[in-house]
């Protein structure tokens, strides 16, 4: 797949990608727009690559986690991008730092790359060593997809 084919802006749409923008300078007070539109396109490239490998182990980082919180509460066009690419990525939000696993970022960014994105190494670093604080609160567990916290289990 071609780079051209990943410019989150077309693949979203301007209207689209610039409310998502927005939205996070909106929930992150004092971030500078520049910052937001990075988060954007690799939150954008993450559901690209997750969507193309539903079976894989990935996650985002907490930085870019900000940009998918963004881009799901746009509803129909995250839907679209999802089926254009592959399969629905889910999120279920939650946080314990003791879940990271840096191994799945390092899958994660392999397969952006894989799909033809190119990766912001600013944005993808682990907890502790973020560019800035944001207000995502996600952790992603060692043991399944997109998931922060193990599945509850029920008596």
């Amino acid at each position: 797949m071609s780079t051209t084919q990943l410019d989150p802006q077309t693949l979203l749409g301007a209207d689209t990608y610039n409310s998502v923008v927005r939205a996070i300078v909106d929930n992150n007070p004092g971030m500078a727009a520049d910052l937001a539109v990075r988060i954007t396109d690799q939150a954008v490239l993450f559901v690209i690559a997750s969507a193309q490998n539903p079976d894989a182990y990935t996650a985002p980082s907490r930085v870019v986690d900000e940009g998918w919180h963004a881009l799901l509460t746009r509803t129909f066009e995250y839907m679209r991008l999802c089926e254009r690419f592959g399969a629905y990525v889910h999120h279920c939000p939650g946080y314990d730092p003791t879940h990271y696993d840096p191994d799945i970022l390092d899958r994660t960014r392999a397969l952006i790359e894989a799909a033809g994105g190119t990766i912001d190494a600013e944005l993808w670093r682990g907890p502790g060593d973020e560019l800035v604080p944001v207000a995502a609160k996600c952790q992603h567990a060692p043991t399944c997809a997109i998931r922060p916290m193990p599945k509850p289990e029920w008596p």
